[in-house]
C-alpha cells in the first residue's frame, strides 16, 4: 500500500535524538521512513513530524493530536510514555487508557496507525523502569489488536541490547539504532528497507569492572545529574523546542540516509 501522507507524533524517540544532520538538527527513524515511503508515493507525498523531546504522554495528546487529525493523514505513528516512566510516581495503566483515546480517534478517521513495543530499557536503566515499560508495551500490543494498528515490536529484537544501538546518554537511540527502528517500521508496513540498516556489529569485548564503573560515573555526571537537576527545577528539555515539521510537506533532498 502506498500512503500519500504520514504524520509522526511523540517525543524525542520520534523527533530523532541523537541522529544528527550536518547542521545539527535531528533526523531519526521517522524521517528515514518518510523518505522511503516517498519513493513509492511520488512527489505528492506529505510528511509532518510533530514530536518534541521531553514531552509527557498527556502533553503529546493535548498538543499534537488535534493538529495531526486536522491534516487528515493516511498514516500516523504514535510513540509516547517513555518520559512519564522516568517520573517517580506514574500509573502506567492510566497511560495506556490515554493511549487508547488517541488510537480510537485516529483509527475512526480511517487512517492507519503505527504503535511501538519499546526496546528493553533495563539494558541501560533501572529495572523499575522496565516494569513500567512492560505495561506500556503490553498495552500497545492490545491496542494494536483491538483497533487494527501496526505494532512494531522493538522489545523482541535483541539487537537493541547492543551498546552500538544507543547514544552515550544511554536513553536515546544512536544513528544505527534509528536506522534499525526505521527498518522495522518499513518491514511492518510491507515497504521494505535498506538491508544495511538492519546490520549489527559484533558485540564488543566485556569492559573490565574498573573501567565500566568509571564509565558509569561519567554517565552520571554528564547525563543523569543534569537531567535530575532540570526536573527538580520543573524544567523540560523541550521547553523552547518547536516541532521540526509542523505541517505536511514534500520530502526533499534534506532527508537522506
Amino acid at each position: 500500500m502506498a500512503w500519500k501522507s504520514f504524520v509522526a507524533m511523540g517525543d524525542s524517540f520520534t523527533e530523532g535524538l541523537n541522529d544528527a544532520y550536518p547542521d545539527g538538527s535531528f533526523r531519526g527513524w521517522a524521517d528515514l521512513v518518510a523518505a522511503r515511503m516517498a519513493v513509492d508515493a511520488g512527489p505528492d507525498f506529505g510528511y509532518a513530524n510533530l514530536a518534541i523531546r521531553g514531552k509527557l504522554l498527556g502533553q503529546i495528546v493535548d498538543e499534537q493530536l488535534e493538529p495531526a487529525l486536522a491534516m487528515r493523514p493516511g498514516l500516523v505513528s504514535f510513540a509516547a510514555g517513555g518520559n512519564d516512566s522516568l517520573r517517580p510516581r506514574v500509573d502506567p495503566y492510566a497511560l495506556v487508557e490515554r493511549m487508547e483515546s488517541v488510537v480510537s480517534r485516529v483509527r475512526a478517521t480511517g487512517a492507519d496507525m503505527i504503535l511501538f513495543r519499546f526496546a528493553d530499557v533495563t539494558v541501560n536503566l533501572p529495572a523499575m523502569l522496565g516494569r513500567r515499560a512492560a505495561v506500556l508495551n503490553d498495552g500497545a500490543r492490545a491496542l494494536g489488536e483491538k483497533y487494527g494498528a501496526y505494532v512494531v515490536d522493538l522489545f523482541a529484537d535483541n539487537a537493541f541490547r547492543h551498546p552500538h544501538m544507543w547514544a552515550p546518554d544511554r536513553l536515546h537511540l544512536s544513528p544505527a539504532g534509528h536506522r534499525r527502528v526505521a527498518g522495522h517500521v518499513l518491514n511492518a508496513l510491507g515497504v521494505g528497507c535498506d538491508d544495511q540498516w538492519m546490520l549489527v556489529p559484533p558485540n564488543p569485548e566485556p569492559t573490565p569492572w574498573l573501567l565500566a564503573r568509571g564509565a558509569d560515573l561519567r554517565w552520571a555526571r554528564e547525563h543523569l545529574a543534569p537531567w535530575v537537576s532540570r526536573h527538580l527545577r520543573g524544567h523540560s528539555s523541550g521547553e523552547h523546542v518547536v516541532a521540526k515539521r509542523p505541517q505536511l510537506a514534500p520530502v526533499t533532498g534534506d532527508i537522506a540516509a
